[in-house]
């Protein structure tokens, strides 16, 4: 048989540093944070950690913004933490991984500073400038995610310069050689500092149209794209032009180039496009471009089994070789405890919350997996005061922003912000967070968290679940039911994905016989006659002939 590569079937564990742990007391997460919390996330038995960015910035987007790609910002420590957090999460046999945000840098940055001086500089031509229209508009209709239009005017070389996201964000432009090879270079610099794969936020969107053509327009029952409200103007076009260029897959070949360097290595690309899982699919096509990518998909409120099976199965028809990495939480979506237990009048359902693990983390790929799920954490509610993402201040009240789900991690319920810190956190710790804390969960044998790290292990001992094939079988709402198949072992996975008992026959499953397994501790099925009757939230797993 092939060795499999580790992070196939992995569990990815996200860390948002900020909201993680305290260790200096200053309200802020940090890196000496993660370190001091090592043990709790091996206790999870995660396969590896992400870490959201921490690099030197002027947090106007919170680390995704960065003005040194090379350098970690006071806030989080030094050079000398993170090397420390390498070799003990190495210890520990937990790999890391980090962002790397490479379609744009903080209008911060050495570049950028440069490159608006004049036309003529040694940096001139590294973000992407383009004329004003003879009327002094915009060079194009081109929108920003974040708001308004994606280009700001620059009077020192009376130029404009494209932002997809915020204006302290401006876009490098991949179309000159130059760009490409510094961003190789600072890759390179945490390769050799031993990280063992990177998160690349929003990687489609390195190249543009170097035509710059207007994206067309979207009618209005269509705009409703994934990764952004439809009420942003941003959803009144196609983005044909500003991201998912076809010489990015050059730019990902050379991604991959560099990390085959270094063996063992990973690149997980988050896609958001007109057509993400087609985007995947291109993305990770063969052994020549990034490992896994992962997009928005399962990230929307649309929580019914016909949807995710339609998903799922999209991209298996069109990904053949590559590999996909799932994920319903992260640090810019409403927590799933509540966006889809919202759904089934079960925000913050323990059941839901264990069985929203198994599902993710059974379907075919690897998983990406937001600190919080593990405790099920609901979103919190954050006072328009309190806010702090520019995303939601521009939005409010209609879109409220990211904020709810990058809350501190409650550690200890009886302690002031839960333990995260002794200074007032730079987010307020929800009342509700406080009774789910880690030490409420930690000796509790049936709650979120005990299940989680069960669970964790006990799918390692299925070769089915971590590599294996799948195929759905067609169930009614609401059963999601396929099969995974590795090495001759084949098992049945069913969920019921509502909050009333389902009963399903073995004639509607496509199976005559089967063997329940229960060691999973998850709220399961009872067989009567040729019947599954399935609780609420039920998660099955049979053997099969």
């Amino acid at each position: 048989m092939k060795e499999q590569m580790w992070w196939r079937g992995a569990v990815i564990y996200q860390v948002y540093p900020r909201s993680f742990y305290d260790a200096n007391q200053d309200g802020i997460g940090d890196i000496p944070g993660i370190i001091a919390k090592l043990d709790y996330i091996k206790s999870l038995g995660v396969d590896a950690i992400w870490v959201s960015p921490f690099f030197k910035s002027p947090m106007k987007d919170f680390g995704y913004d960065i003005s040194d790609y090379r350098d970690i910002d006071p806030l989080f420590g030094q050079l000398s933490d993170f090397d420390d957090l390498i070799a003990k999460a190495h210890d520990r046999g937990i790999k890391i991984m980090i962002d790397q945000v490479l379609s744009h840098t903080s209008d911060q940055h050495a570049w950028f500073l440069e490159s608006r001086e004049d036309k003529t500089n040694d940096k001139a031509d590294w973000y992407v400038w383009a004329d004003a229209k003879p009327d002094g508009t915009p060079p194009n209709n081109w929108m920003s995610i974040f708001g308004g239009v994606a280009w700001t005017w620059e009077p020192r070389r009376q130029q404009y310069y494209l932002h997809n996201f915020l204006t302290s964000q401006p876009d490098l432009n991949f179309h000159n050689p130059e760009v490409r090879q510094a961003t190789l270079d600072n890759i390179e610099f945490w390769l050799k500092r031993g990280v063992d794969g990177f998160r690349l936020d929003a990687i489609n969107f390195c190249f543009h149209d170097a035509q710059l053509r207007d994206n067309p327009p979207k009618a209005q029952e269509l705009r409703t794209n994934i990764g952004f409200d439809s009420k942003n103007p941003y959803a009144y076009q196609y983005h044909y032009y500003n991201n998912t260029q076809d010489e990015n897959l050059g730019f990902m070949e050379d991604i991959r180039a560099l990390l085959d360097k270094y063996p063992g290595t990973v690149a997980l690309g988050e896609i958001s496009s007109e057509d993400s899982l087609k985007t995947m699919a291109e993305y990770t096509q063969g052994d020549k471009r990034l490992h896994m990518g992962y997009s928005f998909d399962l990230l929307t409120d649309d929580f019914k089994a016909s949807y995710i099976k339609q998903v799922v199965e999209s991209l298996e028809a069109r990904v053949s070789d590559g590999w996909p990495c799932w994920s319903v939480s992260n640090h810019d979506v409403i927590r799933v405890a509540s966006r889809w237990g919202r759904t089934q009048n079960a925000e913050g359902n323990a059941t839901l919350a264990k069985m929203l693990y198994a599902m993710i983390s059974s379907l075919r790929g690897s998983v990406c997996s937001y600190q919080g799920e593990e405790l099920g954490l609901v979103e919190a509610e954050i006072a328009y005061e309190d806010l702090q993402d520019p995303y939601g201040i521009t939005f409010w009240p209609q879109f409220k922003g990211r904020d709810g789900c990058r809350t501190p991690h409650p550690w200890e319920s009886q302690k002031d912000n839960a333990g995260f810190s002794t200074a007032k956190p730079w987010l307020p710790v929800p009342e509700a967070h406080y009774t789910t804390a880690v030490d409420t969960q930690e000796h509790d044998e049936n709650s979120v968290l005990n299940s989680y790290r069960h669970f964790s292990a006990w799918r390692k001992g299925f070769e089915a679940i971590l590599y294996g094939d799948i195929e759905f079988i067609e169930t009614p709402e609401p059963i999601l039911a396929f099969k995974r198949s590795y090495n001759g072992q084949t098992l049945l996975v069913c969920f019921n994905l509502s909050n009333e008992a389902q009963t399903i026959s073995l004639e509607q499953l496509g199976v005559s016989e089967l063997s329940l397994i229960t060691d999973h501790k998850l709220v399961t099925a009872t067989m009567n006659d040729n019947n599954l009757e399935m609780p609420a939230f039920a998660s099955v797993y049979a053997k099969l002939s």
